[in-house]
This record gives C-alpha cells, structure tokens and sequence, in this order.
C-alpha cells in the first residue's frame, strides 16, 4: 500500500471463517502456545524493548487465570494462536495482579510508541471489547446475549438474533483550493483541541450516502465551500471505539471558507510552504495533528506536492 497509517499492517491471520467452527476455536484455546496481550479498560500493557516498548504477551492460561472469562481470540501469528484479556474497573492492575510486568497505556501513545504491528493488534482488540461493553444485551429483544466466535459474535439465547460488531465510516478529507496566485490547503480547529492544533474536517457518513456525498455535505456545513472533485488518500482503522477513517483530497470552487462555529470555531488557508512549516514545527501559531493521526497524513501529502 502506497500509505500505511496507524492502526493498520495487523499481521494477525483472521481465521474469520475457522473461529466460527467452537471445536476448532477450542483446539485453539487449548494449544499451549496459545499467547495473549492484556488491556486494562482499552489501555494496552507494554514494556521497554531494545530502546522502544512492545505488548506484553502472556501464554493464554495465565491471561485467563488473571482475568476470567474475558478474552477475544484475534487470530493466528505465524500459526500461533493469539487471544486478549482485560481488565475491567478503575484500579490499575500494575498495582497488583500484573506488577512489575510493565505499563498501561492510552491507545492514542500506544500508536506513537509501539511497532505498526503491535499498535494495529492492540487497536483491533480494544475495539472488539468496546463492542462487547455495549453490546450486552440483544437489540431485537433486550435480552442478555453470549459471547461467539471468539468474541467476533454475540447470540442472543432468546430470540436467536446474532450481532457482530459494527465499523462507522468517517470521511476525512483534506479541502484544496487551486485558484488564486497559487494552490492552498484548508484546515480547521475545534474549541476543545489543545492551543493551536489544526486538523482536517471530518464526520460521520449518513445513511444513504456515497463516499463523495458525504464528503461534500461536510465541506458545505464546517467551512461553507462547495466540493467539485474528491480523491482518495488511503484509509485508517480508529479504535475509539471502532471508526474507518476514509482519507480524502478534496477540490472546492472558491476559498471563502467560514466555520460554522458548532463544529469548527476557526479555519485557515495553507500555501505548500505554510504547511511544512506547520509539519515542521516552525509556523508561529499553528500545530500540526499528531504523527499517528490520518490528517497528518493528508496534510504531508499536499504539501509535498
């Protein structure tokens, strides 16, 4: 893939059809090489490994015998069977059951400290438990409903309905103005974002929408311009809790942008020599979104023309 963002290059084999097959997921559970990570409500467990952290794994019985009955099997790794575990509650488990094991650490620093492979595995898990947090309970009957599948599957014993979880399409894209003495980008500011941090727009796709049709309705409602030609980027798994950030590079028809003051309280026009200094630390006012965020991605790529 010509762009690989954060959260993505898991290198775990799915298993999607096997995990559905409870005799060969038992196999699986039962293999002694069976490894898991843990997690402490959506927060992965490192250590320090040759100058940089990695996950923690654990074989699956010790996973298990520190926290019964929550696990999710995520795959294989090179034939291995690999699972998570995690910790509920507000006690930090490094105070007890996993002291001296390492640290705990929001998703946001993991994918900033961890290896691409380690930060896309602990994303997927933290997303599959977020799901099963909220879905505990059928949707068509209220219900409580099992775990299936290893955890990518919840049945309800009532009605029989079965739920899976859910990814929310996001666009996110990048607006450009070519008209003028020369080319800008736009980007935007939400009042709750640290001093100076400027992103790119976003939001949520609606029903019955197109990629491109989302993309021009929240150009339209954030900045007031008009989209006359949408790109692709590429594309990033967000597990906060389980979004699919979709990339874009989008062309409007004038730069009289205007935020709307509800999601964005302020915008500013970029030229490409603006915006590597933005990227380079060096602008007088403007921050640049985080290294592992998608809008970075976005902004490095227009401005390097």
């Amino acid at each position: 893939m010509p762009y690989r963002n954060a959260f993505s290059g898991n290198p775990l084999d799915r298993s999607g059809d096997l995990r559905n097959d409870l005799a060969w997921l038992g196999e699986q559970e039962a293999n002694p090489e069976a490894l898991a990570m843990v997690l402490w409500e959506g927060r992965p467990l490192v250590e320090p490994h040759e100058g940089r952290e990695r996950l923690v794994w654990l074989s699956l019985a010790h996973g298990r015998d520190l926290v019964p009955d929550r696990d999710v099997f995520l795959g294989l790794w090179k034939g291995a069977p690999v699972f998570a575990v995690e910790f509920e509650g507000s006690i930090d488990p490094t105070a007890g059951p996993v002291g001296g094991m390492g640290r705990f650490v929001e998703m946001r620093e993991a994918a900033a400290v961890l290896p691409e492979a380690d930060a896309a595995i602990a994303g997927t898990a933290k997303s599959l438990f977020d799901w099963r947090r909220r879905h505990g309970f059928c949707a068509a009957c209220g219900k409580a409903t099992d775990q299936a599948s290893g955890g990518w599957r919840r049945v309800c014993p009532a009605c029989g309905v079965e739920h899976f979880p859910r990814v929310d399409p996001v666009v996110i894209m990048l607006p450009v103005f070519k008209g003028g003495d020369e080319p800008r980008c736009l980007l935007g500011r939400q009042a709750a974002w640290p001093k100076g941090r400027m992103s790119a727009l976003a939001g949520f796709m609606e029903p019955g929408e197109s990629i491109e049709e989302a993309c021009a309705r929240e150009v339209k409602e954030e900045a007031g311009l008009t989209v006359s030609d949408v790109a692709y980027h590429s594309s990033q798994p967000w597990p906060f809790p389980a979004q699919l950030m979709i990339g874009l590079i989008a062309e409007v028809t004038d730069d009289n942008a205007a935020p709307d003051q509800t999601e964005l309280e302020a915008v500013t026009w970029l030229t490409r020599a603006e915006a590597r200094a933005v990227l380079a630390g060096t602008h007088g006012s403007i921050h640049a979104p985080p290294p592992y965020a998608i809008a970075r991605r976005l902004l490095e790529t227009w401005a390097e023309g």
